[in-house]
């Protein structure tokens, strides 16, 4: 019994202790590790699978507006960085540099690219002459370095995986119509594909990113109630393009600036999906970016037939397009359960002598250990209907998790009794000054602003704060 249930015994109780939950399971489900390294991780197969198919589902949204694929070089000269000032200001703590190249010092120190925007705008002010060459809609999938001085899993390292998308248009409309679509595809993923509710809006003006106009942001709530930033959308404006003199020439030969967007998601939305979903057992995973969807796992498979039956049963859901494995290997039924339970996939499928001399399979749902008897010759149809209900429901559970953990703060006493006996975010209006957003922040321990709310305001609302006309319903939060 201690072998079989070696995988639940790990971890720690949500409730017990939050972080150290969050590690254990990211060690016992063996998603990464960290390298020699320091501060960086070694993604292993559980954990890369998961991004692979990430990966895949939002490449697919992103080519069906538009986007290309691209890919730029890892390191950049400081003299490109140099060239929009707001943007180095930004990274400067972060950066790593490169002083050396074969043995011998370098002449200008090369960072390792923390974002790419001065990689891109160098590329376009030698091949943007024209209207007729706009717009540019590009994207890549790669690694950047930022050198964070404290480390987690996922949530942040020094080296990260992500996707970085960049584009330049002729006119603002343009371009502030792409920062839009950008961020809904965002949304429209991480709701759908991951079952994570969020929170959306814009970043307030000392939240937004280092060089842009405007900063659109996702926020999705963990479950200790901190809030994750999950993706963001950025309008720049002319800055970048300017700085690296990117003009081009409309049909009256007349020359004009440029404009640009930039956008990304990285690994950090695998630590939501594990801090929203996940449970005392394990991950969690919603079946479309589940690796593995189902798991058949043969019951007494010394036993004449039965191994033979499950690995048919296995052909069968395959061939409907259901991501399925098999564990046949001599661990005890309960060690295969306890496995597949800390694994996140969504469903497993019990099949035993018993079972099949009745024609009939027994169905595990991860998301809330219902046990449902499915005759063979209609699994196919319940395991679909299943796997959508199970998305549906993870989705559900989480949305109304999301909803009892938003308050409403009407002054600033309201707000900091809340912070300090609730965990969530807290809504409260505020009047657009950054000195009064910095002695909120204060004032509640950390509670910072997440994003303006989408919805106007009403007339007549003060600031929670100074008590002046307030400009925006911001939603508040502690943040990882």
């Amino acid at each position: 019994m201690t072998n079989e249930k070696k995988f639940v015994k790990s971890i720690t109780s949500q409730n017990e202790d939050f972080a150290q939950w969050y590690t254990d399971i990211v060690k016992e489900a063996k998603l990464c590790d960290y390298s020699s390294v320091k501060g960086c991780l070694n993604y292993l197969p559980n954990g890369y699978a998961i991004w692979e198919n990430i990966q895949n589902n939002l490449d697919k949204r992103f080519k069906e507006t538009g986007v290309k694929n691209v890919y730029l070089p890892v390191i950049i000269p400081e003299t490109l960085l140099q060239k929009e000032k707001d943007h180095i200001e930004g990274f400067a703590p972060e950066v790593a540099w490169v002083t050396q190249g074969g043995g011998e010092n370098l002449e200008e120190r090369y960072c390792i690219r923390p974002t790419s925007e001065t990689l891109f705008c160098d590329h376009w002010q030698k091949v943007v002459k024209s209207y007729r060459d706009l717009p540019l809609i590009w994207n890549q999938w790669n690694s950047v370095f930022r050198w964070e001085k404290t480390t987690r899993p996922f949530l942040r390292s020094r080296e990260f995986l992500w996707q970085e998308g960049h584009t330049l248009h002729a006119t603002e409309s343009e371009a502030k119509e792409r920062t839009k679509t950008m961020f809904n595809i965002y949304r429209d993923f991480v709701e759908k594909d991951l079952a994570i509710p969020l929170i959306c809006g814009k970043k307030t003006e000392s939240e937004k990113f280092a060089g842009a106009e405007a900063t659109y942001t996702i926020e999705a709530m963990m479950r200790d109630g901190k809030a994750l930033q999950s993706g963001t959308s950025h309008y720049f404006g002319n800055s970048f393009p300017d700085a690296f003199g990117i003009k081009y020439l409309d049909k009256n030969n007349t020359q004009h600036s440029a404009y640009e967007t930039s956008w990304g998601m990285s690994t950090r939305i695998i630590g939501a999906i594990i801090m929203v979903h996940g449970d005392d057992s394990g991950l969690v995973l919603p079946p479309k970016i589940a690796p593995t969807q189902v798991r058949v796992i043969p019951i007494a498979q010394h036993k004449d037939g039965v191994l033979y039956k499950a690995n048919e049963l296995v052909e069968i859901i395959k061939a409907n397009g259901i991501r399925v494995d098999i564990d046949s290997s001599d661990k005890t039924p309960g060690y295969k359960f306890s496995e597949q339970e800390m694994l996140g996939i969504p469903i497993r499928i019990e099949l035993g002598p018993r079972d099949i001399e009745n024609a009939q399979a027994i169905i595990v749902r991860r998301d809330n250990n219902e046990k449902i008897i499915v005759k063979l010759d209609e699994i196919n149809d319940k395991l679909t209907k299943i796997l959508e209900d199970i998305q549906l429901n993870m989705y559900n559970k989480a949305k109304e998790f999301l909803d009892s953990h938003i308050f409403e703060a009407n002054n600033m006493e309201e707000m900091i009794n809340i912070s300090n006996a609730k965990k969530g975010f807290i809504k409260a209006y505020w009047c657009g000054d950054s000195n009064c957003e910095d002695e909120i922040k204060n004032k509640t321990s950390g509670y910072g602003s997440r994003c303006i709310d989408e919805n106007p305001i009403e007339k007549n609302c003060k600031c929670i704060n100074c008590g002046k006309d307030a400009k925006h319903k911001i939603y508040w939060g502690k943040s990882y």
